[in-house]
């Protein structure tokens, strides 16, 4: 007997124009030539080694991939991503459910971040028509047209809109199945008849004006061709609570980013991971797709162990990672799950305690321009 389920389809949503926000990407924005507070002598030491490993892995085609918290986009440091990428430092961003969605209102609004403990109390917390409805949609298309999580969004967003197949020629195509290649492509053609029924969506170019697009990491991303995956967990972001939510294009495309992730991480000899404010995103979905690429290698008779991991947060932690390795149980540092983590996977880590602002200016400063 299948449990009860809660009937999204009578919500009362409301419109981001009448949600009050805490930030103004134009107000708060950190731009890339902003100075960073000054951080002590060790801490600098530890960025110093990463700007060379990365240097070295960009010199031999090598990846660099950062991952980050959702309070990495919240502060406003989009425009500091987008000087990293458009210099050729960042070869792949990750991030968590959370990440996409500011990174998105941002985009269309230019604000983002509620009043959680307000909204909560009046039954309005995540319950925003545009922000529920297109990420959703976007995410059904681009499920469709065999995109990722984070390319599905960045992809509306540089486009700035959504093409809406004709029911018709969804029906002939889902009719046509024996002569189809692809059994995925099938479903999400299914997925995307439901909703555009569902909704009574007309067929053609869906216009999505995002007049603040240029704050967009996710935008800036899918414009230079850099993948930008979203890793999503299923009922911990706000777009759950739209009846547009679809649990199989979730799926799709967020599968699909998993294994783009995974194929950066499968040439991370020699490479660059950045693990910024990601206390459980980025160590876990690390150490699937690394444990995957390794099998591969050492299929080939290789192995990946001359990675390097660079991990930032703000939680202290006076253990040396680098010359102790784990520590005991019966000490606290063994509960900096992120640390713990990748300091089992091999290769370098690095742990830097510094607030992400402070920290991605300085990097970004002491890279300077690329060589090409």
């Amino acid at each position: 007997m299948p449990y009860p389920q809660l009937d999204r389809s009578t919500l009362i949503l409301k419109s981001l124009a009448q949600r009050a926000n805490k930030l103004s990407i134009e107000r708060d924005q950190v731009t890339p030539d902003q100075e960073a507070h000054s951080l002590g002598a060790s801490e600098m030491q530890t960025i110093g080694v990463m700007v060379e490993r990365i240097r070295a892995a960009r010199l031999a085609n090598r990846p660099v991939v950062m991952a980050f918290g959702a309070h990495t986009i919240k502060n406003g440091l989009a425009p500091v991503l987008i000087r990293l990428m458009e210099q050729g430092w960042l070869t792949h961003l990750a991030t968590n459910g959370a990440g996409i969605i500011h990174d998105w209102e941002f985009a269309y609004r230019g604000q983002s971040s509620e009043d959680v403990q307000g909204n909560v109390s009046r039954g309005e917390f995540g319950l925003w028509q545009e922000t529920g409805f297109f990420l959703n949609l976007a995410l059904v298309v681009g499920a469709y047209e065999g995109l990722g999580y984070g390319e599905s969004v960045g992809a509306m967003i540089e486009r700035e809109g959504l093409d809406i197949p004709a029911r018709d020629n969804l029906i002939s195509e889902i009719l046509d199945f024996k002569s189809s290649a692809s059994t995925d492509r099938l479903a999400a053609a299914v997925d995307l008849l439901g909703a555009i029924k569902k909704f009574d969506l007309k067929a053609g170019w869906m216009a999505v004006p995002h007049p603040f697009k240029a704050y967009s990491a996710q935008a800036a991303a899918y414009r230079l061709g850099i993948p930008f995956t979203g890793h999503p967990m299923i009922g911990h972001d706000i777009i759950y609570n739209h009846p547009m939510n679809h649990g199989a294009a979730i799926g799709r495309t967020a599968l699909r980013d998993f294994l783009s992730f995974s194929d950066s991480i499968s040439r991370m000899q020699d490479g660059v991971y950045l693990s910024v404010g990601s206390a459980v995103m980025s160590p876990m979905i690390f150490e699937k797709a690394f444990s995957m690429s390794q099998n591969l290698a050492l299929q080939k008779g290789a192995r990946i162990d001359r990675h390097f991991m660079g991990v930032v947060d703000l939680a202290e932690s006076t253990w040396d990672w680098q010359k102790n390795g784990e520590p005991p149980k019966d000490n606290p540092a063994y509960y900096l799950r992120y640390c713990k983590t990748f300091s089992r996977m091999g290769g370098e880590m690095r742990y830097l305690c510094a607030d992400n602002r402070d920290f991605l200016l300085t990097l970004t400063h002491m890279l300077g321009e690329k060589e090409e």
